[in-house]
């Protein structure tokens, strides 16, 4: 069996976090061979996520600074403690069905990195405002251009990654940036990855991404790592 950890990034989403944890595949991961842990990373939340996590048995644990980005290099350094063959990052807000992980997992048997592409996927039509529809795309050609390397949804929360794969990223993201800064790293890297049709639906819960302010911050980001393939720290 293969140890998988399921990384959830979570700051006040108990109702999110509740619908995705009840739609964790166990048996399909493990007819799949893989042993599931579940790890939800808290931004220091202050309605229910705690007490939820807790109702479902799984690890809980207050990240170090707070901010998106923060959560999953934390959260994969705790994956790396947890001897993690392999790591799954969704978001925790019901956008992403759970269920699909089975099909992203599957890919790794030919890439490092497989990432859940929405643009080209099952977009429910209140999933996404008209603006952010368009800002994702933009980004998305923005990125595939200046790295010389197709990407199909830059700002994809789905991704599934190998052990090997996570120890090569270099990484210094906050907030929302920290898809792009993933993508870029990995073909600075030379990590194999690929790309994998999926749904997505409607958040749970009051958005936390503001479509302008943090639509500049990503492509901010993906200009910077594309002059410095090593982040600043």
């Amino acid at each position: 069996m293969q140890r998988l950890v399921v990384l959830l990034p979570v700051l006040n989403e108990a109702l999110g976090l509740q619908w995705v944890l009840e739609r964790i595949p166990y048996e399909a991961l493990q007819a799949n061979g893989y042993e599931t842990t579940v790890l939800v990373m808290d931004g220091h939340s202050t309605d229910q996520s705690p007490s939820v996590a807790a109702s479902f048995g799984v690890l809980f644990i207050d990240q170090d600074e707070h901010g998106k980005g923060s959560a999953i290099r934390h959260g994969f350094r705790e994956a790396v403690n947890l001897n993690a063959d392999v790591v799954v990052m969704l978001d925790a807000d019901g956008t992403y069905n759970p269920t699909e992980m089975v099909r992203l997992l599957n890919g790794l048997t030919k890439h490092e990195v497989v990432i859940g592409d929405r643009l080209n996927g099952d977009i429910a039509p209140d999933a996404m405002t008209r603006t952010n529809y368009v800002g994702n795309h933009m980004l998305t050609w923005f990125a595939s251009a200046l790295y010389g390397s197709a990407s199909n949804d830059v700002c994809s929360g789905y991704w599934a990654f190998s052990a090997s794969a996570i120890e090569r990223l270099k990484l210094n993201s906050v907030s929302f940036e920290i898809e792009a800064e993933m993508f870029a790293s990995m073909v600075h890297e030379h990590v194999p990855f690929a790309y994998v049709p999926i749904s997505y639906r409607a958040r749970l819960g009051e958005a936390k991404l503001g479509s302008t302010a943090d639509g500049w911050n990503i492509l901010r980001k993906l200009v910077t790592r594309r002059l410095f393939p090593t982040p600043l720290m």
